[in-house]
């Protein structure tokens, strides 16, 4: 064929780009790990299978290292292509999928190993946060195979996997992920790869996973305060609002830290800030800049969205309270930490305690509500601390004036989450390193 057929448009170029350098960053990939695929439609209307090139390095792809094969007939394409080709040419041909990314999850990876003698059909692997027990079925197959490399076993299992689940594990190798877009690809591999490591880090913490799990999975409402909106991904998403160029440009700074801090998986969480009778809103909070996200603008009024309790909770704020901007994040740190019970406790615990420094110093306590939270209750502790957190449903925080003090304090919070971690696994008494005037709140 001649060299134009195969040549894409570079918006598509730069969106594998931009999710290899994503995965790298991430820690989902190491520098030539995993492989990234998607349906493409040339300008002749000939559907290709766009893929990454066999020993590619995906934090740093060269466009010539981006394969575009026929989707109907093997060609000279599939020997530079992936050894994987043939996994992924059979998920796209799945109703509905349009992208694949194969990543080296290693949180979710290392959850999921076990040490039973082999072959065995390896158990599920059970997500404790509300955003994979909600987007990824609440459970992810777990599978071993003899050869976990481009086998004819690969090939079977994993698109059987994924004709009934966004994610599939292959045991010791990484993880699969379908998607419509290769956006909702990358957040389906974010997603699961969060709960992994949320698994793990409650683990670090002597949380029974087995009870909790359990608990879970006989209750879920009594555990999470509301399922997260499927996620969607449309071009018309993509609102425009003219004449806020400076509020954008802050939006778009503060959903980026979000992102890269790890405050949130891709494209997860919310963020405003008020206006005087509407409020401009990204329903995605984690947006790194290079893909960006929704942002569009809402009504204050009692003209809510009673479906939508993400966007509710923050018409609520602003309704009640003079704040001016409110971010909602799901730091994983504290996702774990809300299910620890101290030594010596009973009862799960109703507030963080900061034992670093510079948290002491902003925070006497951190404040934690139940699933079935009170809004009025969760507004009147905003007064007076700024930041919650929602056992299984995220952390809210205000700001009363920028988005800049609004993500200091998930920020501040995360890392007032990894001391207390850490410190229990040294085997310190954290009540003793707590500040005294703590036990006054």
């Amino acid at each position: 064929m001649a060299a134009d057929q195969w040549k894409a448009d570079e918006n598509l170029i730069r969106l594998f780009q931009t999710i290899g350098h994503i995965l790298l960053d991430k820690d989902l990939e190491d520098s030539h790990s995993g492989n990234i695929s998607t349906l493409w439609t040339d300008d002749q209307g000939n559907e290709k299978i766009v893929i990454t090139a066999a020993g590619s390095q995906k934090g740093d792809l060269e466009s010539s290292q981006i394969c575009f094969l026929s989707a109907t007939e093997t060609d000279y394409g599939y020997y530079k292509a992936s050894s994987e080709t043939d996994i992924h040419a059979k998920i796209l041909s799945l109703p509905g999928v349009r992208s694949v990314i194969h990543a080296h999850t290693k949180d979710l990876t290392i959850m999921t190993l076990d040490q039973e003698a082999k072959p065995n059909q390896p158990s599920p692997f059970i997500p404790i946060d509300s955003l994979g027990y909600y987007h990824l079925n609440a459970r992810i197959p777990v599978d071993w195979v003899q050869v976990p490399c481009g086998s004819p076993e690969m090939t079977r299992i994993i698109p059987e996997r994924l004709g009934h689940n966004n994610i599939t594990v292959l045991q010791g190798h990484g993880t699969f992920a379908r998607g419509n877009s290769l956006q909702q690809a990358l957040f389906h591999i974010c997603i699961a790869n969060n709960s992994g490591y949320i698994v793990r880090t409650a683990g670090r913490l002597g949380i029974d996973i087995h009870k909790l799990r359990k608990q879970i999975s006989n209750s879920p409402e009594s555990f999470f305060p509301y399922p997260p909106l499927k996620y969607n991904q449309n071009p018309e998403e993509m609102i425009q609002i003219q004449g806020e160029e400076e509020i954008i440009k802050e939006i778009k700074k503060t959903a980026a830290r979000i992102f890269r801090s790890g405050l949130s998986p891709f494209h997860t969480g919310s963020l405003s800030i008020r206006g005087v009778d509407q409020m401009i809103y990204a329903p995605k909070a984690s947006m790194p800049r290079e893909i960006g996200g929704p942002i569009t603008k809402l009504a204050l009024g009692s003209d809510q969205d009673k479906k939508d309790r993400e966007q509710n909770i923050h018409q609520q704020i602003y309704k009640h309270t003079d704040f001016q901007t409110v971010i909602h994040c799901y730091v994983p740190e504290a996702e774990a930490v809300s299910y620890f019970v101290p030594p010596g406790g009973k009862n799960l615990m109703d507030r963080l305690v900061p034992i670093d420094a510079e948290g002491s110093f902003f925070y006497l306590v951190i404040p934690i509500l139940p699933p079935d939270f009170d809004p009025s209750a969760l507004i009147r502790l905003l007064h007076d601390y700024k930041i919650v957190v929602i056992r299984g449903g995220g952390v809210w925080s205000v700001g009363e004036q920028s988005l800049s003090e609004a993500l200091h304090h998930p920020s501040s919070l995360r890392d007032i989450c990894l001391y207390i971690i850490g410190a229990y696994e040294r085997g310190l008494d954290l009540k003793k390193l707590q500040p005294k005037k703590a036990k006054q709140w």
